[in-house]
């Protein structure tokens, strides 16, 4: 019987001049979204690998130079994506690509997609994931409304509980068909995803791809149950309609919405300009605010000289520049690090506290589950940031050691090095975190949805008769 149940439903659906058009034009629209998601990815990959071989050759065929001055000259971290941000491209387009790194400073990252989108792209990015996370429920909702209120209105539904088909046989049945309808515009996306995914980066990619597809099948999984009980309780097909699309609308564009304003209320962040100040006042009075850099340098002096037994800098046995100059980079990081992390840790609460709107809203886990998958989401963006900021340090100290060890007093920034020295400095290479390690920091998502198909097979055991008439 379930599977007569779920034969007949999906035999309906393709026959259904609406699955017809609305699944052509959601197919159509992930076809496309995922093509040129593909498309910009690899030309962006293109463009990153090209820039860092061209940064990496000028770096090291840099002529000779006081090592100061080659570390203001600086490099270039350039961020690379894994293969599923053409699906999701996260937060990329707002925190940027590319990151300049010289001597005394922690800069901001550039080439930010979103500074120049255009004032209908400002709406939203139009990606694989938003059709996913967006259309697709709405598909389900249009094929699914009229699944028992339908058959209630056209008398059918009484037919078949005089047959004494259990509810959760019904429930099953038809559920299966929708599913099965759904899988003929889906499964051709998929397998063209797992090609792409394979082509670009092997069996790590996959299981990647295999992560994300079952969130994407678990959410499709509560809209279809949320869908079907509706219209199971609901009196007719025009009330499950009105009120599937209430709870589309509130899941995918107004609770969202919301929790991110909420969460910007709750969680403010400095405005750029005056982030920058309390940067500068860090660097120029400590963190504490009690420790002015002209008092710092002297005390350094001071103690410097009280240690090597000297009366003046020109008789140390090392160059106090190169010196002071490291110990200064080492100040200036600790006032980074600890500005930078503020920032940083209230944008994680902003994350956390969205997640409250989960509650009502599975969209939310996913979005964020699915941003953690493809490593596109915050928390990778900042281990990516971290790691550059290390290297930063580690190549600023070279350049100062240099100095320190081998510059006369007299020569500080008259001394030059030679590509001996630049060639030292290895290239940049950054290490994501592992699928294991991205999901973890989605806990709260996982039960989220998790929590959510609980609820969705609860609703369907609760569903123990439905009304005929």
């Amino acid at each position: 019987m379930l599977r007569t149940i779920a034969s007949k439903e999906y035999r309906e659906l393709l026959r259904d001049g609406r699955f017809r058009w609305a699944g052509s034009i959601v197919a159509g629209l992930l076809l496309v979204a995922g093509l040129a998601g593909f498309t910009a990815w690899r030309e962006q990959a293109a463009q990153r690998d090209a820039a860092q071989a061209t940064m990496q050759a000028t770096w090291f065929n840099q002529p000779s130079k006081n090592p100061h001055s080659a570390a203001h000259y600086g490099l270039w971290a350039f961020k690379p994506q894994m293969t599923l941000a053409f699906v999701d491209r996260g937060v990329d387009p707002y925190t940027g690509t590319a990151s300049w790194l010289e001597a005394h400073r922690m800069n901001e990252f550039r080439f930010r997609p979103a500074m120049d989108a255009t004032a209908a792209q400002r709406f939203g990015e139009w990606t694989a994931a938003g059709v996913l996370q967006q259309l697709i429920p709405l598909l389900i909702i249009l094929l699914g409304f009229s699944a028992f209120a339908g058959e209630r209105e056209r008398g059918t539904l009484r037919q078949l509980a005089s047959l004494g088909v259990p509810t959760a046989t019904l429930l099953r049945g038809k559920a299966l068909g929708v599913t099965a309808a759904l899988a003929v515009l889906c499964v051709p996306a998929a397998v063209l995803g797992t090609v792409v995914v394979t082509m670009s980066s092997g069996a790590s990619g996959l299981l990647r791809l295999g992560a994300l597809s079952a969130v994407y099948l678990a959410y499709f999984g509560v809209i279809l149950t949320v869908t079907l009980v509706v219209s199971a309780r609901a009196r007719s097909a025009r009330a499950a309609l009105v009120t599937l699309l209430a709870l589309w609308a509130a899941n995918g564009l107004l609770v969202p919405r919301v929790a991110a304003d909420v969460a910007q209320a709750a969680f403010p962040t400095p405005t750029a300009r005056e982030f920058q100040a309390q940067v500068q006042r860090g660097l120029a009075t400590g963190i504490d605010g009690h420790s002015p850099s002209g008092a710092r340098a002297d005390a350094l002096r001071d103690s410097v000289l009280r240690a090597n037994g000297v009366s003046s800098v020109a008789s140390l046995p090392f160059n106090y520049d190169g010196f002071s100059m490291q110990r200064g980079e080492e100040h200036a990081n600790e006032v980074y690090a600890h500005y930078f992390g503020q920032l940083w840790d209230r944008f994680g609460q902003q994350d956390r506290a969205q997640l409250v709107g989960a509650v009502v809203a599975p969209v939310i886990a996913v979005r964020f589950l699915s941003m953690g998958i493809a490593g596109t989401d915050f928390g990778q963006h900042r281990a990516f940031a971290e790691q550059a900021e290390a290297y930063r340090q580690e190549f600023n100290r070279v350049m100062n050691n240099e100095i320190r060890d081998r510059a006369r007093a007299d020569e500080s920034f008259s001394y030059q090095a030679d590509s001996t020295l630049w060639r030292s400095i290895p290239a940049f290479t950054y290490e994501a975190p592992s699928l294991g390690r991205a999901l973890a920091t989605h806990t709260v998502s996982l039960v989220a949805l998790g929590a959510w198909l609980v609820l969705a097979a609860l609703l369907v055991g609760r569903e123990r008769r439905i009304e005929v008439a």
